[in-house]
């Protein structure tokens, strides 16, 4: 009786499995590169391959973050957006232009704390709490302070009506 066995497959190269990558998102260099470091030891064959990718221009970091602050920044404030573009290998300057403006912060602040919260209570344990909130998810004092101003503005005129 004969069985079937399964035909072996070729091994991808190194070319391969970068494109297979990157045909399914944007990735940064340096996260290239350490799923890559799976597949082949040597870091000069690996940085020989993101180069040619980028001379290309399938990789790019600039679109990474781009897109990284475009997914993230309806939720997110700069501190925490710096922070996750600088932990995946992206420079600084590659990013700043691309940063939310400080009204566009202070607006996410403002949505994201009436969100969580729905109601605005005036102690100070709850402020504590939507500062804390706020701070956790990136955004500066300044900014924090202003949105839970503005909310409390806005919760006093709705309770006017």
């Amino acid at each position: 009786m004969l069985k079937w066995r399964k035909p072996v497959k070729a091994e991808k190269s190194l070319r391969a499995r970068a494109l297979d990558l990157l045909s399914r998102g944007e990735y940064s260099r340096l996260q290239l590169a350490q799923k890559l470091a799976k597949y082949s030891e040597d870091e000069a064959e690996i940085t020989a391959l993101l180069d040619d990718l980028v001379e290309r221009g399938w990789q790019s970091d600039e679109r990474y973050a781009e897109v990284l602050i475009h997914s993230k920044s309806q939720r997110l404030g700069n501190r925490r957006l710096q922070q996750e573009l600088q932990q995946k290998g992206v420079d600084a300057e590659l990013f700043q232009d691309s940063l939310p403006s400080r009204e566009a912060q202070l607006q996410t602040a403002l949505e994201v704390l009436v969100k969580k919260f729905k109601i605005y209570q005036d102690d100070a344990a709850c402020k504590a709490k939507y500062m804390r909130f706020l701070a956790y998810r990136g955004f500066d004092m300044g900014t924090i302070h202003d949105a839970i101003g503005q909310w409390r503005q806005q919760d006093d005129a709705d309770a006017m009506f």
